[in-house]
């Protein structure tokens, strides 16, 4: 008769058997076909383990059955030295030895297992016993794993429990086998991903600027804005709250002053917000104006359609307080206020919003600026903008949608 033999690297094995045959010549046959040696295997049928002495059909192997192999646990090394229950050895300097002169070996560990393969050839013993005993821990994992499943293929089919483990299994390989594909073709997707940052000056003020093209408006901090001199003009009737994930209170306004981004100058203007956590923030509102090119196949952005080319910094020239996302995740909180990353934004859970300053003062409910108030709204909201940005921009203009959109676009 034929019977499937399945590995534990879960490959699959006929073998052709008398039904007589004894469990150990059948183990014999799969030392030839895997080369595990036949001590080291444990042969499981319907989920139970059966002896070397047993006879298949005493244990109710048919023609066609599924036989599944798992990996050897038992107290004895291959070699004959003795091992604890916990993976170490009894007497760990004549292992250590016993496996330095066995050269094939020594290369297979070097290959698949460098850290136990230079435990071997340390000198610290505790350093290798402690090897061992994580190698036995990952091994009694997969031990268990793989009896789990099997447990799940001879489960009750009838039985909504078990199907339901099946699911979560089969979904769950999926996910893993996603994860290796991942890790082989697109590695770079579990790292850490660095936000853009440029050099620039602010009145003369060297800074850090971080170009986020997801937020609309270009955001300077109340002590960035003191530090380069511009707190003097600053426009509070501009007064309001910036809502997002959380909010944050607007200071106002500075309607212009010059930046050096590379060698040219530039107008540009801010909201200052009472944001510590932010210092200055580049928005789109100044990357559409000076027709900005955020181009990361070179890694710079380009200012002035291409004028001048400034590069985007690497993870080294970021101060470490920029890069310390977790203070700055709790300053966020603290603060209650997120600034916008847009769509493609992630830092610190930040969502969409608008973070368009609001003036303090009469706003002026929808139904009294007229009945063309909605589609008013409609055609800005075509134009790219936040829907309730567009609301209160023509509220503060008391309806006048020209003077809201020439808001908007940072005019």
């Amino acid at each position: 008769m034929k019977i499937t033999v399945m590995t534990p690297d879960e490959h699959f094995i006929t073998l052709d058997v008398d039904g007589n045959e004894l469990v150990e010549n059948v183990k014999a046959l799969l030392e030839v076909e895997t080369s595990v040696v036949l001590r080291q295997q444990r042969l499981l049928f319907n989920g139970k383990e059966m002896r070397d002495s047993e006879r298949l059909s005493s244990v109710g192997v048919r023609d066609g059955d599924l036989i599944t192999m798992l990996p050897w646990t038992a107290g004895q090394s291959s070699s004959g030295l003795r091992l604890n229950p916990d993976g170490s050895v009894l007497d760990p300097a004549s292992f250590q030895q016993q496996i330095r002169r066995d050269s094939q070996l020594m290369g297979q560990l070097h290959q698949n297992d460098p850290a136990l393969a230079q435990a071997i050839l340390g000198d610290d013993l505790d350093n290798l016993q402690n090897t061992l005993r994580e190698r036995h821990q990952q091994k009694l994992q997969i031990v268990r794993k793989q009896e789990e499943e099997l447990a799940l293929m001879y489960a009750d089919p009838f039985d909504v429990e078990s199907q339901r483990k099946i699911e979560a299994a089969i979904r769950q390989r999926g996910i893993d086998e996603n994860m290796e594909a991942a890790l082989e073709h697109n590695p770079e997707a579990f790292a850490r991903v660095v936000m853009l940052y440029v050099d620039m000056e602010v009145n003369g003020v060297p800074l850090k600027a971080f170009v986020d093209s997801g937020a609309q408006s270009t955001i300077i901090s109340k002590s960035c804005a003191e530090r380069c001199g511009l707190l003097r003009l600053l426009d509070q009737r501009y007064r309001g709250i910036a809502v997002g994930v959380g909010q944050s209170e607007i200071l106002g306004r500075i309607h212009v002053a010059p930046i050096k981004i590379g060698h040219l100058f530039f107008p540009c203007s801010f909201t200052v917000l009472d944001a510590p956590n932010m210092e200055f923030l580049f928005g789109l509102d100044m990357l559409r104006k000076h027709q900005c090119i955020v181009d990361l196949k070179e890694n710079v952005l380009r200012v002035g359609g291409g004028e001048v080319s400034v590069p985007f910094l690497q993870e080294k020239d970021i101060p470490s307080n920029i890069l310390d996302e977790e203070r700055l995740k709790q300053a966020s909180l603290g603060q209650g206020f997120v600034p916008v990353e847009g769509s493609a934004g992630t830092r610190d859970n930040m969502a969409g919003a608008s973070t368009r300053p609001v003036r303090s003062g009469n706003l002026q409910n929808s139904h009294t600026l007229g009945a063309d108030f909605e589609s008013k709204v409609t055609k800005l909201v075509e134009l790219g903008f936040d829907r309730e940005a567009v609301k209160q921009a023509l509220r503060l203009f008391n309806g006048n949608e020209e003077q809201a959109a020439s808001y908007l676009f940072g005019g």
